[in-house]
């Protein structure tokens, strides 16, 4: 079974076979590396993730990496967590909230038109009418 670490701080020039090297031992056997990427401009987002074959292994590189200098860098070695599954959608609006059951309303800077439901004039909604000069 093997064990996703994650590594942080790696310069944005690090190539996969430094990860390599820098992981692999007689003793740890590295399946696979995932340096992260940004979507946008494709360069390098500072840290990467890299499976180990066992639990020991995971153990030894988390106990001899962490902290360990890397060109010019003190690594972060973790274990990694599962995110699991998405739920529902992503981007700004699910970030604060969602407001999945507003009933009805839709948009933003509260409610406006028929569906608000109060009298012309009323002290609710800005103060946009009034007299002038008086």
């Amino acid at each position: 079974m093997t064990r996703t670490l994650s590594f942080f701080f790696l310069a944005s020039a690090t190539t996969e076979k430094q990860i390599r090297e820098v992981f692999e031992t007689a003793d740890r056997k590295v399946v696979s590396i995932k340096i992260v990427t940004d979507r946008d401009t494709g360069k390098p987002r500072g840290f990467a993730f890299v499976d180990l074959e066992t639990p020991e292994a995971a153990k030894s590189a988390i106990d001899e990496l962490n902290g360990k200098d890397f060109s010019g860098r003190a690594l972060i070695v973790n274990e990694a967590e599962d995110k699991g599954p998405k739920q529902g959608k992503s981007g700004f609006k699910s970030a604060f909230g969602g407001h999945e059951d507003r009933g009805g309303a839709k948009g933003g800077f509260g409610m406006r038109g028929p569906s608000q439901q109060m009298p012309r004039g009323s002290t609710r909604g800005g103060g946009r009418g009034g007299t002038r000069g008086s």
